[in-house]
């Protein structure tokens, strides 16, 4: 009986290790769509800003320089996926 026993502790604990441990998978959210160069200047002109020179796609989002209504030289920080600006700074 002890070796039957010990049989079934052996098996029980050989179940239990050998089975396969589930991997986790952490699957990262899609990534927001990226509007074009055009989008973007299509959508400063039609807010007012004019004169857009330069626009770069740097560090998750557009920066831009254009004048603005005010006739200022600016540079602008674009959300590249809804193309809010998010920030205004005059460039002097």
């Amino acid at each position: 009986m002890l070796i039957a026993g010990s049989a079934l502790a052996f098996w029980a604990a050989q179940a239990q290790t050998a089975a396969p441990a589930q991997a986790t998978q952490t699957v990262a959210a899609p990534a927001a769509p990226q509007l074009t160069i055009r989008d973007i200047y299509d959508r400063l002109e039609a807010a007012g800003y004019r004169d857009i020179r330069e626009i770069e796609f740097d560090d998750g989002r557009y920066e831009v320089k254009a004048q603005n209504a005010k006739g200022e030289r600016v540079k602008l920080k674009v959300n590249a996926a809804t193309g809010a600006v998010e920030q205004e700074r005059v460039h002097r």
